[in-house]
């Protein structure tokens, strides 16, 4: 049950396993869209890990800037809480927040199962046990519409027992050639064989903020690096002539991080009667006895500096992450969550210059949405919302009858699309 992770899984958005050089695109044989899914229109839904929402302006990302004027754009797009990779691309991915979903935080522990997640734990990223909701490829799917994906959380494992039909394990190694020359072949397949929805995964801007910062040149350089592959991709793309939708989004944003202070887990902690889940913004403690809570909790609320120590019933409401939100009992039985900008930090470990999983209503924690597309408005900026809503407007867009309670409501975004 001993589940210590210290602060190197801090680096929450980076790749999800270096040994992973699997570089094959997985089919699932005997599908084929329905001839009504052969006329419904197309969705490219691309993600830019870390693509903070001021990023293309602060760094005059010029393609983007171009593509976003000809549709829709908000001035900011509020994550869900903790607003961390994993949590946000599967909320992104379903309407739901975490704490219904079930990926509470990058890393955490199932008490009922016996077991942990982590984004660097292949075989726990492959369990579908781990994952609430219906995916918006896997709707696609139970309706006879294929989809592809090039990486999304999620998209590796049977959940409902459901798979994209054409998918590939993440392997940050695979190059943008050939990334962009599978958008390629999947949309120049024969229409029975064509996905409707496709999801495209770049992790550049969030490495580079992690290491050095979102002030620095290395993450203008990577916000470049992702304006030169969308323009690439429309350019591929819009030569089919196929009424293709893009939605540009990102998971989080980031923050420079306060570096002159050290913040370490509490020596008041007994890891003895803990299984601690250590993230660099928050840390979960799971009690192995139930009646060391609250003690601990008493101890922790003393001697709290440059933190918040709280019960699952005291987080704030608007974070939907309390005691009553937790659908698979996975949030800590104590929270400790770090002040902005600062870090929890591990004597192992070098400071880290940037990072996120911040409370979702600090303006450096806001993240991208773009649209455009025969589906969008042109020249629409609209105000801040939460991620959830997009699972409404893929369904909707793609023509597809959502089939179980979200979060999200289409109602929001609903104004964003041609009548």
């Amino acid at each position: 049950m001993r589940f210590y992770l210290l602060l190197a899984l801090a680096l929450s958005c980076l790749a999800v396993s270096a040994q992973i050089t699997d570089s094959t695109q997985k089919v699932i044989p005997g599908r084929a869209n329905s001839a009504q899914q052969e006329k419904k229109p197309y969705i490219i839904f691309i993600s830019a890990d870390g693509f903070r929402h001021d990023l293309a302006d602060k760094y005059h990302a010029t393609h983007l800037q171009v593509l976003r004027a000809k549709g829709v754009q908000a001035t900011s797009m509020t994550p869900s809480y903790p607003s961390v990779t994993f949590p946000n691309h599967y909320s992104l991915a379903t309407g739901l927040y975490p704490s219904h979903h079930g990926l509470v935080d990058n890393t955490f522990f199932d008490m009922k199962k016996g077991s942990g997640y982590s984004i660097r734990d292949r075989l726990a990223v492959e369990d579908s046990t781990f994952y609430g909701g219906t995916p918006i490829w896997v709707l696609a799917e139970q309706q006879k519409m294929l989809t592809a994906s090039f990486f999304w959380v999620g998209s590796e494992t049977n959940i409902d027992g459901v798979r994209p039909t054409y998918y590939y394990r993440f392997n940050d190694k695979i190059s943008i050639d050939t990334r962009l020359q599978a958008v390629r072949d999947w949309l120049t397949l024969p229409e029975d064989k064509r996905p409707h929805l496709i999801t495209f995964y770049l992790s550049w801007v969030d490495h580079a903020e992690h290491f050095y910062g979102p002030n620095s040149k290395e993450t203008e350089e990577a916000v470049h690096q992702v304006d030169d592959a969308i323009q690439r991709m429309t350019n591929i793309v819009d030569s089919l002539h196929l009424p293709v939708n893009y939605i540009f989004v990102s998971d989080h944003g980031m923050a420079q991080v306060d570096t002159t202070k050290v913040v370490l887990l509490p020596d008041v902690v007994d890891t003895t009667k803990f299984i601690v889940s250590f993230g660099g913004t928050m840390i979960h403690l799971y009690a192995k006895n139930k009646a060391d809570i609250a003690p601990t909790y008493t101890a922790l609320k003393t001697v709290a500096k440059d933190y918040e120590v709280y019960l699952p019933e005291e987080t704030p409401a608007r974070w939907h992450y309390s005691d009553r939100d937790d659908r698979y009992h996975r949030i800590g039985d104590i929270l400790l969550v770090v002040h902005y900008p600062l870090i929890f930090h591990s004597r192992t470990m070098r400071m880290i210059p940037g990072e996120h999983g911040y409370d979702n209503s600090i303006p450096d924690m806001g993240a991208t949405f773009y649209a455009w597309g025969p589906a969008f408005k042109t020249g629409l900026t609209i105000p801040p919302f939460e991620n959830v809503n997009l699972y409404p407007l893929l369904a909707h867009i793609l023509g597809l009858k959502i089939t179980q309670p979200i979060d999200g409501s289409g109602n929001v975004l609903d104004n964003t699309l041609k009548k």
